[in-house]
């Protein structure tokens, strides 16, 4: 019964995964990235990720306060701020983020505060996605790992 939960557990991730390709919200570079996973590291994904989300948040909170200024036009700070959240995204492999902020830069480059909104919130959207997507990834792989772990313990008499 044990083995075939672990089965199940290993089935699921992989299902999602497939999903995740198939939607365009992964790309290879994710599996360049659980590549360098090992036994040394074995939360390397995971904690790149956590670093990922945590950085987003913090551009998509300035690229929001920025539009969010009736008096903003440095459209070349905020063309940093979405380069930075594009190379991450393109780090991690997150291919439909990565998309939206190549069009969110053509906005910027353009001035295009209008299209810079509707970028943002596109952007807000496949991140909320791309999140709870991983979240769910993870926390699987999380049930997969312990189900491989349990170990019933040696009685010596």
């Amino acid at each position: 019964m044990l083995g075939l939960g672990l089965d199940q557990l290993t089935s699921d991730m992989n299902q999602l995964l497939a999903l995740l390709f198939h939607q365009g919200v992964l790309d290879e570079q994710f599996l360049q990235l659980q590549q360098l996973q090992d036994e040394v590291s074995p939360n390397f994904v995971s904690e790149v990720i956590t670093i990922f989300f945590r950085e987003s948040e913090k551009l998509l909170k300035i690229l929001r306060e920025q539009l969010m200024d009736k008096e903003f036009s440095d459209y070349k700070k905020m063309g940093i701020h979405v380069n930075q959240f594009m190379g991450s995204s393109s780090s991690i492999g997150a291919q439909r983020v990565k998309t939206v902020c190549v069009a969110f830069r053509s906005a910027v480059e353009h001035s295009n505060r209008l299209g810079c909104l509707r970028a943002l919130e596109l952007l807000e959207h496949e991140y909320c996605y791309l999140k709870n997507k991983l979240h769910e990834l993870f926390q699987i792989e999380q049930q997969r790992v312990l189900a491989a772990g349990i170990r019933y313990p040696v009685v010596h008499h």
